[in-house]
């Protein structure tokens, strides 16, 4: 960034504010990381696409637009990063490039996986797998293949889903890199718990937590406490419960200290639902609703819903 300043190009700074925002966004560090993209996208000139992708190999302003999507919605603002994306994917279109359009595709999909929106993701995905075969881009088509295996899990299509995961992690792993492994882990890991498939799942999820302590990736950290606690929770033990509880509290210290609120309500919301079997309804209401209470958008995806269903079922009544 001091560089790009020093030479006074609106291409090089934006592109220094895009990259500085994506690796805190790594980090976790959520809130920092959407000032950078704002302040890339007000230096970026969109007829100098051509320019940006020339030396960059990719479109700047339609990465700003597309890592801030999943920032937008960690930090609780679901359509904020529903329009943002909207606006990434137009870019992408306009400028005919396939590795910007491909970028685009993939950070829309996993906003849509997000919001639990699984229509959305089945298009996107298509598109975005269908383009990395036939542009050999291995990253992204690994990284297509593992949003699939999660979609068909979703549907119900456990075997076929993991099998399509184990696929796209092969892939991914071949080529040596270890970003977004985390998130992909965590995907594995959230269709293991819903399966009962507690050792996979608990394998997955440890994987995942020691990669964020060697790498410091911990975009994810939050919500990876949060399925280990609910993989945890699955097996009959007073002691486990025990252990279950301290990653539910994990997890939300976690996506606290973030400002991550969307993975501190779906924290939240498992919290509650262990201390509603223990009987302890008020505090479970309590705090749920001090969570709830934060958002001001949003409310028709599922994570809102599901929190306010839970509210009512422990006596609080919201309006929305």
């Amino acid at each position: 960034m001091s560089l790009a300043k020093r030479i006074g190009d609106d291409v090089y700074q934006a592109r220094a504010h895009m990259m500085h925002g994506e690796t805190l966004y790594r980090l976790g560090a959520f809130a920092p990381a959407r000032e950078h993209f704002i302040q890339g996208l007000a230096l970026y000139a969109p007829h100098q696409h051509d320019r940006h992708i020339a030396l960059f190999g990719n479109d700047t302003g339609v990465l700003c637009y597309s890592i801030n999507v999943l920032v937008l919605w960690q930090l609780g603002y679901a359509e904020q990063a529903l329009e943002t994306s909207i606006h990434g994917l137009t870019l992408a279109e306009e400028c005919s490039h396939p590795i910007t359009l491909t970028c685009a595709l993939y950070f829309k999909a996993v906003l849509h996986k997000f919001r639990r929106e699984w229509i959305s993701v089945q298009g996107h995905v298509k598109t975005l797998v269908s383009l990395s075969s036939d542009h050999g881009f291995a990253l992204y088509g690994a990284w297509g293949t593992i949003l699939y295996g999660a979609l068909l899990a979703e549907q119900g299509e456990v075997a076929e889903g993991h099998v399509a995961m184990r696929r796209g992690m092969a892939t991914w792993r071949a080529t040596g890199a270890e970003l977004i492994l985390p998130a992909c882990l965590a995907d594995i890991a959230a269709a293991c718990a819903k399966e009962g498939m507690i050792e996979q799942g608990l394998s997955a999820v440890n994987e995942a937590l020691a990669l964020v302590d060697r790498n410091g990736e911990r975009a994810y950290e939050a919500e990876l406490n949060r399925l280990k606690g609910e993989l945890l929770w699955q097996q009959p033990s007073d002691a486990i419960i025990i252990d279950a509880e301290a990653c539910f509290l994990q997890a939300k210290s976690v996506a606290s200290r973030q400002q991550a609120k969307s993975w501190e309500l779906r924290a939240s919301m498992s919290l509650s639902a262990l201390w509603r079997e223990q009987g302890k309804n008020e505090q479970a209401g309590r705090m749920l609703a001090a969570t709830y209470d934060w958002f001001a958008e949003g409310f028709d995806t599922a994570d809102p819903q599901e929190a306010r269903a839970m509210l009512e079922v422990l006596g609080v009544s919201r309006m929305l």
